[in-house]
């Protein structure tokens, strides 16, 4: 197996956790992943497998994601999504926010702009994981930096419940886009659930569980062993 393959990764376990779990099941220590998927969040962790395959990640990170993204109206979160601990601005829609006012909110996150990621995130400070940081009390926010969102598409909206369909480029965090988008609108959101549906070519509706990935796996390796 010397090509990248998309494997669907579930909610729970941590991008690396997910790929231990390869790791064992192939019996192999040459594998990587290119664009890190929070554990409350699903779908395509691309994946290489062998010494070439991990060569060429680097490219997979740099194409566009998509992403659907469910996210809670009214309150915030100190994590910015389901896990932490949650504050109530307001239990009720007493602001009128309808689909109109939030897509005139959602155009001001097109294009290139300034966003502040999560403390709670793998992003390495000096070399140590923001999150482990965060925990000791050590740090409170993080710089700005820019990225690039290209889409941003109301799937559905029923308060306070906001659906939407985001594509972008590397350096997105998905829980800040949620998080601004409420302080936009004086409500407050956190990001709810996430699904990423595609990296690059990779799409979701071609991913492969852990069992498929064993099976591709054994099964190159046989042809590999009879040629």
């Amino acid at each position: 197996m010397k090509d990248l393959i998309a494997v669907n990764k579930p909610k729970g376990p941590s991008s690396n956790q997910f790929l231990s779990q390869l790791r064992r099941l192939l019996n192999t220590k040459k594998i990587g992943h290119a664009g890190t998927l929070d554990p409350l969040a699903s779908g395509v962790l691309v994946v290489g497998i062998g010494r070439e395959a991990t060569k060429q990640l680097p490219l997979a990170v740099g194409g566009e994601k998509e992403y659907l993204a469910e996210i809670v109206l009214g309150k915030n979160s100190t994590t910015d999504d389901e896990e932490g601990e949650k504050t109530v601005i307001t239990e009720t829609n007493n602001l009128n926010i309808d689909k109109e006012k939030i897509a005139e909110v959602l155009l001001d996150f097109q294009g290139v702009i300034w966003q502040q990621p999560p403390i709670f995130s793998a992003l390495k400070i000096k070399g140590t994981p923001a999150y482990k940081l965060a925990r000791r009390g050590e740090i409170e926010s993080l710089p700005k930096r820019q990225v690039e969102i290209k889409t941003i598409e109301i799937i559905d909206f029923t308060w306070p419940k906001l659906e939407i369909k985001v594509v972008c480029l590397k350096g997105v965090y998905i829980r800040s886009l949620a998080r601004d988008i409420g302080e936009k609108l004086n409500c407050g959101a956190y990001l709810g659930n996430l699904i990423r549906t595609r990296v690059g070519q990779f799409k979701l509706e071609d991913s492969l569980s852990l069992e498929q990935v064993q099976a591709k796996y054994l099964q190159d390796k046989k042809k590999k062993s009879n040629n």
